[in-house]
């Protein structure tokens, strides 16, 4: 009798199994970075707990979710054996000077391997105006008349020109001397052209047509976003010392250019930035089904 009631068991249990309704399979969401970048790691910084915020990757951007109200911080480590001079923006405006962002303003230079926390708008030598995240409408750069570019981090790297080491020519002989002044004689050179300066100065950026498309597409979502989007405010004073060095760029452009979006998580997750979890959906009222883990009978409790 026993054998045939295990037995039983064991068929109930697999007609069980066998009856169940596969598992949906979700598509493999990679887990969210902390830090970014090859010249320098970037990473944003909850200044309440001291944690690094998941940095979300989703079509090609990267993401970080804000609570409105929270002081944050860039984090910024030299990866590399040399100077490094990041330029960085908040919603499109330079942190150091308040300028609308460029490329070729100025920023922070890190020595070799060197990390620092940028905690805020530079106010003076000594001082600066906390990063805080905001409703729009209230960040700085909304406030100053900019509001076309809330809610992005940029961080523009560049590396420091080297020294050329001096070339050594062998000392001419009388006849290649003399030869070679006659050729100089006899070639002018060519006169500057001061057109082709004006039109290199009077073109616009590259890519600044993809720019301006990208912010008409944030200022659209924005509009759609379950609640309101972020900013970033000019915060309270606080004391942080820099100060002045001499930094000669490799070149114009930047070697690498590190883009950070922000939003509020409700944004996040209603835009498909933050996936979440599938859940069983518990219906309204009493619930056949309370608990989630499974498991087997547990002994009762003792009397009393």
């Amino acid at each position: 009798m026993q054998r045939r009631l295990l037995l039983s068991t064991v068929l109930a249990l697999t007609a069980l199994s066998a009856g169940a309704e596969s598992p949906v399979v979700r598509p493999y969401a990679p887990p969210p970075a902390s830090r970014i970048g090859g010249l320098m790691h970037i990473s944003i910084v909850d200044r309440t707990n001291g944690a690094e915020l998941p940095i979300y990757r989703h079509r090609g951007e990267y993401w970080v979710a804000g609570r409105p109200g929270a002081r944050y911080a860039i984090r910024a480590r030299n990866a590399m054996g040399e100077r490094v001079m990041a330029v960085m923006s908040v919603d499109g405006v330079n942190v150091v000077t308040g300028e609308t962002a460029g490329i070729g303003q100025n920023g922070y230079v890190f020595g070799p391997r060197e990390r620092s926390d940028i905690t805020g708008w530079r106010k003076s030598d000594s001082q600066i105006a906390a990063f805080e995240f905001a409703a729009a409408g209230n960040s700085y750069a909304s406030r100053t008349g900019r509001p076309d570019d809330v809610g992005v981090i940029g961080v523009a790297m560049f590396r420091e020109r080297r020294p050329e080491p001096p070339v050594v020519t062998p000392y001419p002989s009388r006849d290649e001397y003399s030869n070679s002044n006659r050729e100089r004689r006899s070639e002018a050179p060519p006169p500057p052209s001061s057109m082709g300066d004006a039109r290199a100065k009077a073109a616009p950026p590259a890519g600044s047509a993809d720019m301006a498309s990208e912010s008409s597409a944030g200022a659209m979502a924005r509009q759609s976003a379950p609640s309101p989007s972020l900013g970033t405010a000019h915060g309270r004073r606080e004391t942080s010392y820099v100060g002045k060095t001499t930094f000669e760029r490799a070149s114009s452009q930047p070697d690498e250019v590190i883009r950070i979006r922000y939003d509020s998580r409700e944004n996040l997750v209603a835009a498909g930035v933050i996936p979440m979890p599938q859940r069983w959906p518990r219906p309204s009222g009493p619930s056949p089904f309370p608990g989630s883990d499974p498991g087997y009978v547990p002994d009762p409790p003792a009397r009393y």
